[in-house]
Parts: structure tokens; sequence; C-alpha cells
């Protein structure tokens, strides 16, 4: 069993950052070394979609073209957590934003862009909202 669980949505202006974290446990380190983590947005009226993703292993990395150079996902070893960087903020990037682990080893790189349906653990999600 993972629990997931995000913090530090908020309220920003167009142009600012704000980091969110995910912090994992219920799993030995040897999971987490073959873990995928994402992080996707639900916003309202809209479907939830991919944001970014890392391969725990070697931190590679895979980005939505929507937000591509603007936020960085990364991984603490120490703290078991995943953050996401999120600079240059636009109203469209107002969102729930969730954390999720897939368990199972996919390979050290990412061929596609992983589906929902693969990740087997979401946190509750934060609330990112970026005004005008």
């Amino acid at each position: 069993q993972v629990q997931l669980v995000e913090s530090g949505g908020g309220l920003v202006q167009a142009g600012g950052s704000l980091r969110l974290s995910c912090a994992a446990s219920g799993a030995s380190a040897r999971t987490f070394n073959r873990h995928t983590i994402g992080w996707f947005r639900l916003a309202p009226g809209k479907e939830r979609e991919f944001v970014a993703a890392l391969k725990w292993t070697n931190s590679s990395t895979l980005y939505a073209e929507s937000v591509k150079g603007r936020f960085t996902i990364s991984r603490d070893n120490v703290e078991s957590t995943i953050y996401l960087q999120m600079n240059n903020l636009k109203p469209e990037d107002s969102a729930a934003y969730y954390c999720a682990a897939d368990l199972t080893f996919s390979g050290y790189y990412f061929a596609r862009v992983p589906g929902q349906d693969e990740f087997d653990y979401w946190g509750q999600g934060t609330q990112v909202t970026v005004s005008s």
C-alpha cells in the first residue's frame, strides 16, 4: 500500500511560481526505485490531463507540451518526495493537481505519455488557482 499526500497549492498571480510536493510512504525503498510518479491536473469542465512524469530509478522525465519549459518535476530520495516546480504560471494552469504512482516497472525511459489507468495510487489533490 502506498500513500501519496500533495501539498503546496494556492492562489498566485499570472507569471508567478508555486512548488507542489507529493510525499510518498508505505512502500519499501526497493519498490520506490521502480516507480513512475506522475502529476495530473483536473480543471472544471475538462478531463483530467497529464502534466509530467518521472522515473524514480534514473529521474528520466516527460512533460506535456503545455507546460514544457515552465514546469520541472524532480525527486528527493531521502524524503521520498516528488516536486513539481511551476514557473511562469498562466490562468489556464488553474486546476486541482494530483500525483500518482505506477508500481509496475516499465523501463528506464518514456516511450509515450503514460495513461492514467496505468497508475495504481493517487493522492487527494491540491488546488492551484492562477489569477490574471
